[in-house]
């Protein structure tokens, strides 16, 4: 298992190098997974389910990020709310 786990790791840098991204860890993948999925629609039940944790907190609190695209939706939906 230690094996694969450590080709996949190396398989991935290679391809974000070769792409001139930056790195990242499996784990990182794994929150931006959560966090994309969020910011798409899915409910954060249907996130905690994907990822397969058991307590919602976890998913809520460590898995999902506000990223700036879901900052300028929920700005644009205050201005639309307000008239502006």
């Amino acid at each position: 298992m230690r094996i694969i786990k450590q080709w996949r790791k190396e398989q991935i840098q290679t391809y974000l190098k070769h792409k001139h991204l930056t790195e990242i860890t499996v784990h990182g993948f794994r929150h931006t997974h959560a966090s994309l999925l969020f910011e798409a629609g899915a409910s954060i039940k249907d996130v905690q389910a994907r990822l397969g944790h058991k307590d919602i907190q976890t998913t809520m609190n460590i898995y999902t990020h506000v990223t700036n695209s879901a900052k300028e939706k929920t700005a644009d939906m205050f201005q639309k709310y307000m008239s502006f």
